[in-house]
């Protein structure tokens, strides 16, 4: 008998604005937000998360990690190394989110969502604002250039970007940018079926 893994989407960010903007964009995914794993930084363990993860409703579960600046291996990049290790998970993308991290590696993303919804082929800055290429700096990022990762949507900060993915108006972008996941793992599994 095959054991489904269940099916997560990290957000490498965690502080209040962004849990709002994540919680919002989980409901409108049909995805379930494990709200408990926010916090800048990452509070919870990356066991404790992984037990949630696995009690959770519905797929898929959205987690947030969030180093608070940390460029170094910190909280939030150790959870997610966890998660993304245990052998009942599968971890279907990642919305990378930028910051003025400066001496951050960052990570090469598939794509973007700019702060006006559009999808595009390079990184954003933490506004949403296109950049020149595709590496994204982040504080929670640096470790995925290490990690083999399905897809890496990123955008500025959740529930923010100059107003453009305020929680009144639904968090449009990081919305975007979960269900840009989502379209790219079933399109995955039509071709491998």
């Amino acid at each position: 008998m095959t054991v489904l893994k269940r099916r997560v989407i990290i957000v490498t960010d965690g502080d209040d604005i962004a849990k709002n903007a994540v919680e919002e964009a989980a409901r409108n995914i049909g995805g379930r937000c494990i709200s408990l794993s926010a916090g800048n930084p990452t509070i919870l363990s990356g066991e404790k998360i992984i037990e949630l993860i696995k009690i959770a409703k519905y797929d898929p579960v959205v987690v947030m990690v969030d180093d608070r600046g940390d460029i170094g291996m910190g909280y939030g990049e150790k959870v997610m190394y966890k998660i993304m290790k245990d052998e009942g998970i599968e971890v279907i993308g990642i919305v990378a989110v930028a910051s003025n991290t400066a001496k951050a590696k960052g990570v090469m993303v598939d794509c973007s969502i700019d702060k006006y919804g559009n999808i595009i082929n390079k990184a954003v800055d933490k506004y949403g604002n296109a950049l020149l290429n595709r590496l994204l700096k982040g504080d929670t990022v640096n470790m995925l250039s290490s990690m083999k990762v399905k897809y890496i949507v990123g955008i500025g900060d959740p529930g923010k970007m100059d107003g453009k993915d305020n929680i009144t108006i639904g968090a449009p972008i990081i919305s975007k940018a979960m269900d840009e996941i989502i379209k790219n793992y079933n399109k995955e599994l039509t071709n491998f079926s």
